[in-house]
Formats: C-alpha cells, sequence, structure tokens
C-alpha cells in the first residue's frame, strides 16, 4: 500500500512540476531562449508529456519509487527497473494532467455559467428600469388631463 501511494505522490509531483515548466509564464524567459515552439528543443521544453519524462526520470532515483521490478540483476536489471519505472510514472502524470484538465475545464464552464447568468440579471435590471421610466413618465397623476371628448 505505501509502494501504491508513493507512485501516485511522484506521479503527482511529476505532474505538477512538469506542467509548471512547460506552462507557467515564470519559465516562459527559458522557454523562449531554448527557441520556442518553433525549433525542436524548444517544443521539447514546452510540452508537458514530454518534459514530464525528463522530471520523472529524475525523480524515480531520488525517490526510490522503482515499482517495476526486472528480473534481471545487476546494473542492467536497476536500469531496467528505472526506465519502465519512470515510464509508468509518466503514464499516470498524463492521466492526472487529464483529469485536472477536466476540473479546470469544469471550473471555467462554472464560471462562464455565472458570468452569463449576471450579464442576464443586469440586462432584466435595466429593462425593468426602463420600463419604469416610460411607465412614470406616462404616469396619469404627472400627465395632462386630455380634452374632453365632444358627444
Amino acid at each position: 500500500m505505501g509502494d501504491l501511494f508513493q507512485l501516485f505522490a511522484v506521479s503527482a509531483v511529476v505532474m505538477g512540476v512538469s506542467q509548471t515548466l512547460s506552462r507557467e509564464r515564470i519559465f516562459a524567459p527559458l522557454r523562449a531562449r531554448l527557441g520556442g515552439k518553433e525549433s525542436w528543443l524548444g517544443y521539447l521544453v514546452s510540452c508537458p508529456y514530454c518534459v514530464s519524462h525528463y522530471v520523472a526520470f529524475v525523480l524515480v532515483p531520488l525517490t526510490g519509487t522503482n515499482v517495476i521490478r526486472v528480473t534481471v540483476g545487476g546494473w542492467l536489471g536497476y536500469a531496467l527497473s528505472w526506465v519502465l519505472s519512470t515510464l509508468l510514472i509518466t503514464v499516470i502524470a498524463a492521466f492526472f494532467r487529464v483529469v485536472f484538465w477536466f476540473v479546470d475545464e469544469t471550473q471555467g464552464l462554472v464560471k462562464r455559467r455565472q458570468r452569463t447568468e449576471e450579464e442576464e440579471t443586469a440586462t432584466m435590471r435595466l429593462h425593468r428600469e426602463q420600463a419604469e421610466q416610460t411607465l412614470n413618465h406616462h404616469d396619469p397623476e404627472t400627465r395632462e388631463p386630455s380634452p374632453p371628448v365632444p358627444h
């Protein structure tokens, strides 16, 4: 159970760090210096999925999250375990990214719906005020009496 928690925790960290490096404004100068999306190197640091591979490749040995164990021993076994665990964490981080995208999109839809409702309320209030002004303008108490109708 501890390995599963660590797997998801490291995947969440990979998702967050890769999203920050590849999308946030604070790292825009670095991405621009590397050529932006027009160059292959700039594209590799502008793609959250690509960056998540690099981040996971660093975090797997630092955190000891080798969740995939291979039967081959020695340095080859360690390298295979490292690469396969990195790929698994990257896939889970990509899944997290999709989930968070839906959460962000849902929040955006809610905010847009609230803004639309506020605009509709303001429009109805404006129409009501205009109608009240029109009625007050034609109020019988303030209006001059009409001439009598001849018989």
